[in-house]
């Protein structure tokens, strides 16, 4: 793992003393602290332009005998089988090209897929195309979790140790600030009559193309600049070799720590799922109550209220989640993670969690189920990931580049892939009411605190030791 080498006694530029109005900011390591900053602004930015599209296009979706519910659910479990093959080959394309050159060549191919879907969008090309929805459902999802993963595995490697516990909430501010500022510009100018939803996949490309052109600034950089990349260091591989046995998941499963970590990160997204699905149905209740007091008729006029609908509440809802994370990224991260330590940050949000859906499960109405979701994604997209990310400070770079892609995609996906199980049994078999899904995830929120005490036990044996140990 690589030391702090940051001077010590070399006078901190205009730039570094401002950013440490966020952080513990040393010589040195400012201008590249920016650079990645910036990196991540653009990336989240670039997710959020088509995150609130993609709810819209799904909630005009058809398939046969399911409601949009079920739709939304069982896709979202397409999505963790699909990860399943792609995390296999991102392992080994790691073991294969330099970070940089990883790094440029996936977001190149998600650049070609917005192209694509912009083609196949609803009204352009195709009236209706059977399927579309569901693909760019799938694809927004794999998208926003492993391009994001990616980028805070380089981040991770980029910054170990010490310097990564001081700079890495600095950088979370500007994952919020790049999604609060995406889900704000979205609905200005869905509001506005600008442009029409389908175009922020043509706009989305501008931030995604300028990342790139950051991350390889960072790269050539190092975290504290003036490191000269040598043409031999370029071509070498993210990391050394390829995974053994069963991969990715054999280092995870052999790990005490890193198994405590997946499971954590399978519960998050499973009881955050349920609540998106359980945000989803009530909003769609409400606007079909809406299309009948306005008198709507015919499928097109009810399909363009929907969709618009949909967009625009998400749209609202991003702006208003994203607001609250950066004031919360900006303002208390770093400094819960600074005196209360990993121990702080990581139990926030289930017990955040347990609040918002005790609540939903006493009034399951638009209003409170908004508020909660709010307050629970607020610190999630703040607190909590600069939770996630610190947590890997301990881990080696082949844990890095191997299982932290697979925990933040496929497990995170698996999460979903129960979500939809949980439509499934509470929908189809049980008929369960709304307010019956909020206590689903009271329970499991229980279990998720459970693990999380784990990994924050693990984490105070392993940070003097710097490596995970097996399991007995």
């Amino acid at each position: 793992m690589d030391a702090d080498i940051t001077p010590a006694r070399e006078p901190l530029s205009v730039l570094e003393r401002g950013l440490r109005l966020f952080t513990d900011v040393r010589s040195g390591e400012g201008l590249t602290g920016i650079v990645m900053f910036a990196d991540v602004f653009l990336i989240l930015c670039a997710y959020y332009f088509v995150k609130a599209l993609r709810d819209g296009w799904i909630a005009v979706s058809e398939v046969a005998g399911l409601s949009q519910v079920e739709l939304k659910a069982y896709t979202s479990f397409a999505q963790s089988l699909l990860l399943c093959g792609i995390v296999a080959i991102y392992a080994r394309l790691s073991a294969r090209w330099p970070r940089r050159t990883l790094i440029t060549r996936v977001t190149l191919v998600c650049i070609s897929n917005l192209v694509l879907f912009w083609l196949l969008q609803p009204g352009f090309l195709f009236t209706n195309l059977p399927g579309a929805g569901v693909a760019f459902y799938v694809w927004v999802g794999m998208f926003g979790v492993f391009v994001v993963a990616q980028f805070w595995t380089f981040a991770a490697d980029l910054y170990a140790g010490e310097r990564g516990r001081r700079l890495l909430p600095l950088i979370a501010v500007g994952a919020t600030g790049g999604a609060a500022f995406g889900s704000f510009l979205t609905q200005h100018l869905l509001r506005s009559g600008l442009v029409e939803s389908g175009m922020l996949l043509l706009i989305a490309i501008v931030p995604l193309a300028g990342s790139i052109l950051l991350t390889r600034l960072a790269d050539a950089r190092g975290p504290v600049g003036g490191m000269r990349v040598e043409r031999t260091a370029r071509r070498t591989p993210a990391v050394s070799g390829a995974p053994a046995g069963a991969g990715a998941l054999d280092l995870i499963f052999r790990h005490r720590y890193l198994a405590a970590v997946a499971t954590v990160a399978l519960l998050t997204n499973w009881v955050n799922t349920n609540g998106e699905n359980l945000l989803f149905r009530v909003l769609q209740e409400t606007l079909r109550e809406d299309v009948a007091a306005r008198g709507l008729t015919g499928t097109v006029a009810v399909r363009a209220f929907v969709r618009e609908g949909t967009t625009a509440f998400y749209g609202n809802y991003f702006f208003w989640v994203n607001l609250c994370a950066l004031l919360a990224q900006a303002l208390l991260a770093s400094r819960l993670l600074r005196w209360g330590g990993i121990g702080a940050v990581l139990l926030l949000l289930p017990i955040i969690s347990l609040i918002s859906y005790s609540s939903m499960a006493v009034l399951p109405v638009l209003g409170v189920v908004r508020v909660t979701k709010i307050a629970e994604n607020a610190t999630n997209y703040s607190i909590d990931n600069t939770a996630r990310q610190v947590i890997w400070l301990p881990t080696t770079t082949e844990m890095k580049y191997w299982t932290k892609p697979a925990i933040d995609s496929l497990f995170l996906r698996l999460g979903d892939g129960m979500a939809a199980l949980t439509v499934l049994v509470g929908l189809q078999l049980l008929h369960l009411p709304t307010w019956h899904f909020a206590l689903v995830n009271v329970a499991l929120v229980g279990c998720w605190l459970g693990a999380a005490v784990v990994i924050v036990l693990e984490y105070r044996r392993l940070i003097p030791a710097g490596t995970p140990s097996p399991i007995a």
